[in-house]
């Protein structure tokens, strides 16, 4: 069954940012010192005693004002009360009751959601009881003291909350695949999430960088569960100052070190730019599996060469991810978007797949009856004894070898090609690692080894 939600509600810029990770135990939504910054709603798991629930950051809600996207961050908030077991409403203990909690909280006596006030920036213990005796005028029922920063008051406040939880339930646990979309902005990474889930999970607006956070959604079919993570869109590096943008693309990077497999998200008007070839060769360097997913094709003139065309054109120049798979869709219509999972189920069990040792050592008998290892001009010969898979995700294959140096970078790809036209492999790198016969090349691959899968073991 699924956990428990509670929606954290404020005013723009009073700390629920800071008051989620304290509640999650994690650092991992943008705080800074700006109103605004959480757009999207955005889940962390929580748990406090015995009780595991959900907690959902909203956007800063302002009624007054209906420009940007303010119209917006209503919905996601009014959205996330819809889905919740409670409410926790947060306020600044600093400034006291302002006119805009007043608003809050008259708009949340009309929802059918208990809700609990927490008075944040409340560091002192002496001085955060007074502070929160101001808001008993909310109506809304005794105030807790709390310091999102240094955790101060949580306790008290999370007691409160759990007799408010339906419940326990007994929970079944699901092998979930992680999924991070990712691209440049505006390609339409947002769009595509909310066309998996049917609703507005993410803000989508034509201005670039809308999404900030790494927004995690859980989606079930046909008996599994997919964690979806929509990220910040990432530019080039010399673009983007420091700040919210600079601190979503930082978590974009991590939810793709996190992933199980990446939706890379291009858009079909731009083509292939620059920085699409630097995100392909991070996420071939993460190790992590990749769907190709060419967006925004309905916008295209075509005839019946055109696919083919883009195909070949995309694939030349991202040659980093040559093995992902391609799709070509349209986000905003809908049109291929159910046929994603299916690759993405693909990409992810080759992922996570187990080559025996026998198997691996037919394919290389095979390919060397083919093609010798490449010889000297002094006469030294590459030999290879035999090779064996070392980790998965992605699958590593250790191949043992009189000299790694005797085996040119071409005969290295000749020997990747082989294994994936045998035994598949489809939408995931492949690590082969060329192991010498002296100790220290030994030790160097084991190092490289451990680099590569660290990924899979944090």
């Amino acid at each position: 069954m699924p956990l428990p939600i509670v929606a954290i509600i404020g005013r723009p810029n009073v700390g629920k940012s800071t008051v989620v990770n304290r509640l999650a135990g994690v650092q991992e939504a943008i705080v800074y010192d700006e109103p605004g910054v959480t757009r999207d709603r955005t889940y962390k798991p929580a748990y406090w005693r015995d009780r595991e629930f959900m907690v959902v950051d909203t956007g800063g809600l302002v009624f007054d004002d209906d420009t940007e996207f303010l119209p917006l961050i209503r919905e996601q908030a009014l959205t996330a009360l819809a889905e919740a077991s409670a409410a926790i409403f947060i306020v600044d203990g600093m400034t006291g009751p302002t006119g805009g909690d007043l608003e809050i909280a008259e708009w949340l006596r009309q929802q059918p959601v208990p809700v609990l006030v927490a008075v944040n920036k409340c560091e002192s213990v002496e001085h955060g009881i007074m502070q929160a005796m101001e808001f008993w005028e909310l109506g809304l029922g005794e105030p807790y003291p709390v310091s999102g920063i240094h955790g101060s008051g949580t306790g008290d406040l999370l007691d409160e909350l759990l007799k408010l939880l339906p419940p326990q339930e007994d929970l079944v646990e699901s092998d979930e695949i992680k999924v991070a979309i990712a691209g440049r902005p505006n390609v339409g990474k947002s769009s595509l999430l909310n066309a998996f889930v049917g609703s507005n999970r993410a803000i989508v607006s034509p201005i670039s960088g809308t999404t900030r956070d790494a927004i995690d959604t859980l989606v079930e079919r046909d008996g599994k569960t997919y964690r979806l993570i929509d990220t910040a869109g990432i530019r080039k590096k010399k673009s983007v100052e420091y700040g919210p943008e600079f601190f979503g693309i930082n978590r974009a990077f991590k939810a793709i070190a996190r992933a199980d497999v990446v939706l890379f998200v291009l858009d079909a008007i731009d083509g292939v730019t620059e920085q699409d070839q630097k995100l392909a060769g991070r996420i071939e360097e993460e190790g992590r599996a990749c769907v190709l997913i060419i967006n925004k094709w309905d916008a295209i003139e075509k005839d019946n060469e055109t696919i083919y065309e883009y195909e070949r054109d995309i694939r030349s120049r991202l040659h980093f991810v040559d093995w992902a798979e391609m799709i070509f869709i349209s986000a905003k219509t809908g049109q291929r978007v159910e046929k994603i999972l299916d690759l993405v189920n693909v990409g992810a069990e080759q992922h996570r797949r187990r080559v025996t040792t026998s198997v691996i050592n037919e394919v290389l008998e095979d390919a060397i009856s083919w093609h010798t290892p490449p010889t000297t001009r002094g006469g030294r010969q590459g030999k290879i004894y035999y090779g064996t898979q070392v980790s998965t995700q992605p699958p590593s294959i250790a191949l043992f070898v009189n000299d790694p140096d005797l085996f040119s970078d071409g005969y290295r790809r000749y020997i990747e090609r082989q294994f994936r036209q045998s035994l598949g492999f489809t939408g995931t790198p492949l690590r082969l690692f060329w192991r010498g016969k002296k100790l220290r090349d030994l030790e160097r691959t084991e190092r490289t080894v451990n680099r590569a899968t660290r990924v899979k073991t944090k």
